[in-house]
């Protein structure tokens, strides 16, 4: 019932049931959203929304990917597109929104690529290890992000995977998403 509440939200209390608000998930009867609340939900946090050519090119490619494994992404760009940016409290409106979904949601696929990577992520990150959420990394960077031998990135990034293993954790092509023999794909299953 949370997700419906905030879907009303979203559109300003207005409840459509099915309509779909640009870019977000339809807003869900409770019959759909017991359904639907046998899915796991997945953030995903990463810097595309903000590069149209990102968003149309490479966004969709991961989307398509982690909801191919059953997984329902919030997806942050498309889940607040409908703030108006007119007002003067607009960021600090995102902001709260994107840390409740991370809350939220069930785990959190991350795209660390970049040098370093984008500081937005690397909070929503770090919110989501505090909470002891799952959490997923993806880069298809290959700059070297880490002053440790360990690990290509920074090593706090990888507090949230396990000690031995974390490899099945970190992802450096969507192809792999879908491996059953990997963490995301054992994760959304389970």
């Amino acid at each position: 019932m949370a997700a419906i509440r905030r879907s009303q939200e979203r559109i300003g209390g207005r409840v459509a049931v099915g309509a779909r608000v640009a870019g977000t998930a339809p807003i869900l009867t409770p019959a759909m959203a017991a359904s639907e609340s046998r899915r796991k939900t997945v953030y995903l946090a990463s810097p595309y929304g903000f590069s149209e050519q990102q968003k149309t090119l490479l966004l969709p490619q991961l989307v398509g990917a982690l909801e191919g494994l059953g997984l329902e992404v919030w997806e942050p760009f498309a889940r607040n597109n409908q703030v108006d940016r007119a007002q003067p409290d607009w960021a600090w409106r995102i902001g709260q929104a994107d840390f409740e979904d991370v809350r939220e949601a069930d785990g959190i696929f991350a795209v660390v690529n970049g040098v370093p990577p984008d500081e937005g992520v690397m909070v929503e990150l770090g919110m989501a290890i505090a909470l002891g959420k799952p959490t997923f990394l993806f880069r298809d960077d290959f700059r070297r992000a880490t002053d440790s031998e360990g690990y290509p990135l920074n090593l706090m990034l990888f507090t949230g995977l396990p000690r031995e293993g974390w490899r099945d954790w970190y992802y450096e092509s969507v192809a792999d998403l879908g491996d059953p023999d990997r963490a995301l794909a054992r994760w959304a299953s389970a």
